[in-house]
């Protein structure tokens, strides 16, 4: 069986995880950490599994891509007014502005 480390803190992939902290219930924590012990796991891999299979279901969700869809219409329509600003701003002949690139040595 998995212990969680001493101090509380998953160091598996610390680079590459982003940390949340959540506050759960006294309850539903010795719950969740029942759950880990007789699964020989930890309680930050059983909340893993838990978002995971939570995300799953959400993608499945036919009205949540309708307001996906919706909130990317609403970025392009954003994305498109700041480029007609840039564009008068310093001229049509520049509508697309490049970043500026530095010299080598």
């Amino acid at each position: 069986m998995t212990t969680p480390p001493v101090d509380g803190i998953d160091r598996h992939n610390q680079g590459s995880v982003k940390t949340l902290a959540v506050r759960l219930e006294p309850d539903i924590h010795i719950q969740l950490t029942l759950i880990a012990q007789l699964r020989g796991s930890t309680i930050t891999e059983e909340i893993r599994k838990a978002l995971a299979a939570h995300i799953a279901l959400v993608k499945e969700n036919t009205d949540l891509v309708s307001q996906a869809e919706s909130a990317m219409a609403e970025i392009e329509r954003e994305a498109a007014a700041r480029r007609e600003a840039i564009a008068s701003l310093f001229g049509n002949d520049q509508a697309t502005v490049k970043p500026r690139t530095t010299r080598g040595r």
